[in-house]
């Protein structure tokens, strides 16, 4: 067990979630962790090679190189389908067009 640590891996959709928990050994990236879990197997369309990817919120660059420690929670995350500038803008534009009807 000296040479293992406990982490998790997670991704969701927005009907969907799964978090798998997983002993991996020390030394393992996020990337292989994600990849050991078997995660993308559970949801089409889940390319772990293009996924971005993070630690409890917090987006990594380079899942591949970025080591694992214990207790941590591997994040795989979903693209934007939308830009969330764009929809802000359009929805203070609508708020305005509502009030100019009053």
């Amino acid at each position: 067990m000296g040479d293992s640590i406990r982490v998790e891996v997670a991704y969701a959709l927005p009907d969907r979630q799964l978090v798998v928990p997983l002993q991996v050994k020390k030394g393992t990236t996020l990337f292989e962790a994600a990849v050991q879990s078997g995660i993308a197997t559970k949801f089409d369309g889940l390319d772990l090679e293009k996924a971005p990817m993070g630690i409890f919120g917090k987006a990594e660059r380079k899942p591949k190189e970025r080591v694992l420690e214990d207790g941590e929670r591997v994040e795989i995350y979903r693209s934007l389908i939308a830009d969330p500038k764009e929809v802000r803008k359009k929805r203070a534009a609508a708020k305005m067009d509502d009030a100019d009807d009053d």
